[in-house]
């Protein structure tokens, strides 16, 4: 069995900077694959920009905002979801302590409708900060999962989950990723075999040769099956704080030679997708 891997940059729709950045990317190659933020201001730019591509962005299923930006509201109006002034917290936590399941398929359903009435056919989801895995408190994974085989969805959760949280997961959480697997696979919904991201900070890393390198890494450690790498590419200015340096960074990542040929000597194959 070959060594497959989806490139995928996150946020597609966040903020102009970022859609122009991933577009960009996108139509020199070195991408390929991306996710899209339906409920942000910058969506209908994005979706036309990315179907004037010939691509179908995957759904990034939104239900917290981000500081910094212009408050997103559900599509949905699902009132769970949101604070008093009728926008997404920004905070996962405070998602966490009073979303409710079904208003969270409401949503989902309405973004992906979204993206179907811009002429776009998004073959799977994801989930943007993480906010359906558990991750922060309550999961919503198994409502997500029953989402995703009523709509005929892949989902980005990773078979083998070592590689993104590097290194074992602690006993209770790698209880509830095995039972999230065997739930995938029962109900026939299509997952990768694993997934990995940057998720250190430019202080941690210090510089971008560092992010490179592990980047690198992370393809050296590869599982045969067809895993996927997602990036936050963006451009200076365009994120606030130590977040957007490393975005930048991200960015330059994709279009460096040294990239490439890791690619090659690796002998990975970029695929679109990890469900065909």
């Amino acid at each position: 069995m070959s060594r497959r891997l989806v490139i995928t940059a996150d946020d597609l729709g966040r903020e102009p900077a970022t859609t122009q950045v991933i577009t960009e990317l996108l139509a020199e190659g070195n991408l390929s694959a991306t996710t899209l933020i339906p409920v942000s201001p910058d969506a209908a730019d994005a979706a036309e920009r990315v179907r004037a591509l010939g691509i179908a962005p995957r759904l990034h299923v939104t239900l917290t905002g981000e500081r910094g930006l212009p408050r997103w509201r559900p599509l949905s109006g699902a009132m769970s979801l949101v604070e008093s002034d009728g926008a997404f917290a920004d905070d996962p936590f405070v998602l966490q302590r009073h979303g409710d399941a079904a208003d969270v398929v409401r949503e989902a359903d309405a973004q992906l409708a979204w993206m179907r009435g811009f002429g776009l056919a998004p073959e799977a989801a994801d989930s943007h900060a993480g906010t359906v895995y558990g991750l922060h408190g309550r999961s919503w994974l198994k409502e997500t999962l029953e989402w995703c085989q009523s709509h005929g969805l892949a989902f980005r959760l990773p078979r083998d989950a070592e590689p993104y949280f590097g290194g074992q997961l602690p006993s209770p959480l790698a209880q509830a990723h095995e039972q999230a697997v065997a739930l995938a696979d029962a109900l026939g919904v299509r997952i990768p075999q694993t997934i990995a991201t940057n998720r250190r900070t430019a202080s941690d890393l210090g510089s971008y040769e560092r992010l490179r390198d592990d980047y690198r890494r992370r393809l050296a450690n590869l599982p045969e099956g067809t895993s996927e790498i997602f990036l936050h590419p963006s451009r200076d200015g365009a994120v606030a704080g130590p977040d957007g340096i490393v975005r930048v960074w991200e960015a330059r990542l994709l279009r460096d030679p040294a990239w490439h040929a890791a690619l090659e000597a690796e002998a990975v194959e970029v695929a679109g997708d990890w469900w065909a």
